[in-house]
C-alpha cells in the first residue's frame, strides 16, 4: 500500500493562464461556450498545449460480484454478471457499441465473478475470489483481497499511460454493486440508507425498503470495526469498486485524467477522495444518474456533470457519451479563429 503516499500529480499552472488567455482572444463573446471553455482549459492545462487533443481514450470495466447478493437486494442473479462479462467481450454490449463508436480501447477486467466465465477475447483473468463475503455477515474482503482490486486498478492506468491515453474511463459490472455503493455512501457522507438507496436493476418499492434495511443493518453492526476511509471500503466495497477506486487514485498520481461514469463510479470516486484528498483535480464528472443516491454524492463532491440523461445503465456507458463534448471542447479551443487571426473588432 505505499504507493498511495505518491503525491498527486500537479496541473500546469501557466498552461492554465495561457488557455484562459486565448479563451479572451477567440472569436466570442467571454464565456459563451460555458462549460465547453473550462474543459477545454482543462485539457490545455494537462497537456501543456494550446491545441489539446483526446483521440485516444481508455476503457477499463472492471467485473466482480457480490456477497451481498444473498440477502435478495438484487432483481437479477449473479450469472447475469458473468453473462455480460461474455457479452462484452462479443462486442454487444452498450459500452461495447460506443467504444467502437469512440475508436476507444476497451478492455474488461475479470475481478472474481461467482461464475467464472473462462478464457475470452478482449477480457483480463484478474480473479481475486468467486465474489466478496456477504458484507450483512462480515467484511466484504480481507485486507489482502483489498490490496489485490487496488493492485488491479492501478496496473489498468499503467495501460493507459503505455497505450499513451488522453483519458481514462472506468467502469463496472456486478449484480448488487448499488447496495455495495450505497452502503459505502452512507457512511462517507454520514447519510442513513433511506435516503440514498434506489432501485438498482429494477427493484419495487418493497425491494427498495427491504435494500435499505440490509445496509442500515449492516452499517450498525460494523460501526465500531470502521476506523479509516480505507476500511470502508475494506468493509462495504466490491472488488470492481476497490480496483476503480485504486484506478482512479493512481490516475491522478501519474496525471491521466479521468471521466467519471454513474453511481457506482462516483461512490468509487467518493472513496478514492476520501483515501487520497485532492486526487479529484483530475476527474471530470460525465452525467447525473437517474438512481436514486448519486445525486447526492455529486453534491457532497460539489461535483458539476456535464449531462442529464436519467440513465443508469453503468458499465462506463454514461462517460463514453460524454467523450465527443470533450472532444468538441478541445477542437473549439484550438481552431477557432482570435479577434486578431480573424479581422474582427473587439470593440476596444
Amino acid at each position: 500500500m505505499n504507493w498511495l503516499e505518491i503525491p498527486i500529480a500537479e496541473i500546469s499552472e501557466q498552461s492554465k493562464q495561457e488557455a484562459n488567455e486565448r479563451q479572451l482572444q477567440l472569436t466570442k463573446p467571454p464565456g459563451s461556450l460555458g462549460k465547453l471553455e473550462e474543459l477545454a482549459i482543462m485539457f490545455s492545462a494537462i497537456q501543456k498545449t494550446q491545441k489539446p487533443i483526446i483521440n485516444n481514450v481508455h476503457i477499463s470495466i472492471f467485473a466482480a460480484d457480490h456477497g451481498i447478493a444473498d440477502e435478495n437486494v438484487s432483481a437479477f442473479p449473479q450469472v447475469v454478471t458473468t453473462e455480460m462479462v461474455k457479452n462484452f467481450s462479443r462486442g454487444g454490449a452498450a459500452i461495447s457499441v460506443l467504444a467502437k463508436e469512440l475508436n476507444a480501447n476497451l478492455e474488461v477486467i475479470d475481478l472474481g465473478t461467482v461464475v467464472e466465465a473462462g478464457e475470452l477475447e478482449g477480457v483480463i483473468s484478474a480473479r481475486i475470489a468467486s465474489g466478496t463475503a456477504n458484507f450483512a455477515n462480515q467484511a466484504a474482503m480481507t485486507q489482502e483481497q483489498l490490496e489485490k482490486a487496488f493492485a488491479a486498478g492501478e496496473a489498468a492506468i499503467q495501460r493507459a499511460i503505455d497505450a499513451n491515453a488522453h483519458v481514462f474511463i472506468g467502469g463496472d459490472m456486478g449484480i448488487a454493486n448499488t447496495t455495495s455503493a450505497t452502503a459505502l455512501a452512507c457512511v462517507y457522507l454520514d447519510k442513513a440508507p433511506i435516503d440514498l438507496t434506489g432501485a438498482g436493476t429494477g427493484l419495487d418499492e418493497q425491494g427498495v425498503s427491504h435494500k435499505a434495511k440490509v445496509i442500515e443493518k449492516a452499517l450498525s453492526m460494523h460501526e465500531a470495526s470502521l476506523l479509516d476511509e480505507i476500511e470502508v471500503l475494506r468493509f462495504f466495497g466490491g472488488f470492481e469498486i476497490a480496483a476503480l477506486t485504486g484506478a482512479y487514485i493512481s490516475a491522478a498520481q501519474k496525471g491521466l485524467p479521468v471521466v467519471i461514469d454513474g453511481f457506482i463510479a462516483t461512490a468509487a470516486a467518493l472513496a478514492a477522495i476520501k483515501i487520497k484528498p485532492g486526487c479529484d483535480a483530475w476527474f471530470i464528472y460525465a452525467h447525473q444518474s437517474h438512481e436514486q443516491g448519486h445525486r447526492s454524492i455529486l453534491e457532497a463532491l460539489n461535483a458539476d456533470p456535464l449531462v442529464n440523461l436519467n440513465m443508469r445503465l453503468g458499465e462506463a456507458s454514461g462517460a463514453a457519451v460524454v467523450i465527443p463534448l470533450l472532444r468538441q471542447a478541445c477542437a473549439l479551443h484550438g481552431n477557432m479563429a482570435t479577434f486578431a487571426e480573424a479581422g474582427v473588432s473587439t470593440g476596444e
